[in-house]
């Protein structure tokens, strides 16, 4: 079994876990305490999706040039609960972030929103690398965002692999973003 093959079967029964709960703050506060940077979960799925980033099998496509990247690694099924998982590699050094109001670097993804929210596993590649949260900035841990819920993914402190868990497999592309 390769290592895209062990991050599915270890994702698998997590999603079983999680299949009937609704994203949102609440949730995100159970993740990062239940499966936080210290939990065996954490543990396993931040090595093996550095593993596939390393390997060419995730986040190997190009989305705004090499510091911003995605990949789908599964699409839903009911094998998986019908969530589908996909990693994304974002790196702040991109020469296209800008600056925000704390004089950070921060490199901004595509305007998006979640239909049925999202499950987000944040692993920082750089020491203090962050990713962008509803509820914040995020180190290590998860993020959660609601049902209905739209952002521009945003990243400061370096690189990060957001590897997230998608209810129905459903992100839309398709609202326009506020000006």
């Amino acid at each position: 079994m390769g290592h895209r093959e062990d991050l599915i079967q270890r994702s698998i029964p997590f999603l079983q876990e999680v299949k009937d709960m609704t994203p949102g703050a609440d949730m995100e506060k159970w993740l990062n305490k239940k499966y936080g940077e210290n939990s065996e979960l954490y543990k396993d799925l931040a090595r093996l999706i550095k593993l596939g980033v390393k390997e060419g099998w995730a986040a190997n496509q190009e989305v705004d040039g090499p510091n911003y990247r995605r990949s789908r690694i599964l699409e839903p099924s009911p094998e998986s609960f019908h969530f589908s998982i996909t990693a994304v590699y974002m790196d702040s050094k991109d020469p296209k972030r800008f600056k925000d109001k704390h004089d950070d670097d921060v490199l901004r993804g595509q305007y998006h929103g979640h239909p049925y929210g999202e499950l987000n596993v944040v692993i920082p590649i750089d020491e203090g690398a962050e990713l962008k949260g509803l509820q914040g900035w995020q180190g290590p841990g998860w993020t959660a965002p609601d049902p209905g819920s739209r952002h521009y993914p945003e990243v400061r402190g370096g690189a990060v692999i957001a590897l997230f868990y998608l209810p129905a497999g459903r992100i839309s592309y398709d609202f326009e973003a506020p000006k």
